[in-house]
């Protein structure tokens, strides 16, 4: 995406969040090519990662020919009914009498994950819904274990329309979790339900192969153009661009401190940039003293080093080598040539983690790129 732009002479003062959806679309469309004959689905959950399900399952629905969504809970799917009126919503976290009204209402389909859920099912059937059974095969998180299916008579198992589970280590190609899952997965397939359809992989799974792709993936984070399969070059394309405008600029003699608690002292004199974005943004504040801002100079995008402590509003940044730099000029945190996976490693976290707290943020002025 191209990004330089002339100096302004306005003055700005909100950080800008882009969220390119031709690429969102174009990552689906690969993804679908990726794990075909499996079906694609789309992972919607926490308002879409933070930028906003209604808007992301509105141009796959349209533009992908999208289906099937995924949501946490039944409050989420409400917000995006009205833009997929024929698509299925799954609702990951199940069903509870604090959202069997909008299964009825909606149709929703829940993902039962314990036997005291199913046992609620069963009094709460909603006619025309066939729920989708969560199995657990080494994540030890949610999911019917072994004992609990042997519990199960035979008309409790025809009540479902789909099997699932979730890998815990399919980031990492050749650990010996992903062949342990997928034998434990196929063995209560056969054993429980073998004429089932079989969802296993979210996105990183999407690239272990075709037995791990089943019927349908999840598809989620890489969809968001995150590098779930980081032992190979990421194939999605960048969908995020976070920029902030410069508030001012400051020389910083030799021998001054930077930010909260001091951290940063200059061993020469130096110029900064005050950039009108902090942890309140949901920036992580591990990358204090070791991030970077880049800026636009002659044509090219030049790093500037964070300084000092990230505050709640502001970041200080090293501008010694940023030539022609102006009040009112943006600098770029997350963009095509440092992206969410790039952030994230210089933060000591994962890039789920800051798309999540960034695209949330209600302090941003917010631009959907589409045609």
């Amino acid at each position: 995406m191209h990004i330089f732009t002339r100096h302004l002479s306005k003055i700005f003062t909100q950080p800008v969040l882009q969220i390119n959806l031709n690429n969102l679309v174009e990552n689906y469309k690969t993804l679908s090519k990726i794990i075909a004959p499996a079906t694609p689905s789309a992972v919607v959950k926490d308002d879409a990662y933070g930028l906003r399900a209604a808007e992301v399952a509105k141009v796959l629905y349209e533009k992908a020919e999208c289906r099937n969504f995924w949501v946490a809970h039944a409050v989420e799917g409400k917000t995006i009914v009205d833009v997929v009126p024929e698509a299925n919503i799954f609702v990951l976290q199940g069903i509870g009498e604090d959202s069997l009204e909008l299964f009825k209402k909606y149709q929703f389909i829940p993902v039962i994950s314990s036997p005291e859920m199913l046992s609620y099912w069963k009094k709460h059937k909603i006619e025309g819904i066939k729920p989708i059974i969560h199995v657990e095969t080494g994540l030890n998180r949610l999911g019917f274990r072994e004992t609990d299916l042997k519990k199960l008579n035979r008309r409790d198992l025809q009540m479902f329309g789909m099997v699932m589970s979730h890998l815990a280590c399919a980031d990492e190609k050749d650990h010996f979790m992903n062949e342990h899952q997928l034998d434990n997965f196929k063995h209560i397939r056969q054993k429980y339900f073998p004429n089932l359809p079989a969802s296993l992989s979210a996105s990183d799974g999407a690239f272990l192969g075709k037995d791990f792709c089943c019927d349908m993936v999840r598809l989620g984070a890489a969809m968001y153009g995150i590098n779930t399969a980081p032992y190979r070059p990421n194939q999605m394309k960048n969908i995020i661009t976070l920029k902030a405008p410069v508030l001012q600029i400051a020389d910083l003699p030799k021998g001054d401190f930077v930010g909260y608690s001091a951290t940063y002292r200059a061993a020469d004199n130096r110029k900064l940039a005050i950039v009108s974005i902090g942890y309140g943004d949901g920036v992580p504040r591990s990358i204090s003293n070791v991030g970077k801002v880049f800026f636009e100079s002659d044509k090219k995008m030049k790093e500037a080093r964070i300084l000092g402590r990230v505050s709640m509003d502001n970041i200080i940044c090293d501008v010694s080598d940023i030539e022609n730099l102006k009040v009112g000029s943006f600098g770029y945190l997350i963009f095509d040539d440092y992206t969410l996976d790039d952030i994230a490693r210089d933060a000591g976290t994962i890039s789920y983690e800051v798309l999540s707290r960034i695209g949330k943020n209600p302090r941003f002025i917010r631009e959907y790129i589409a045609n």
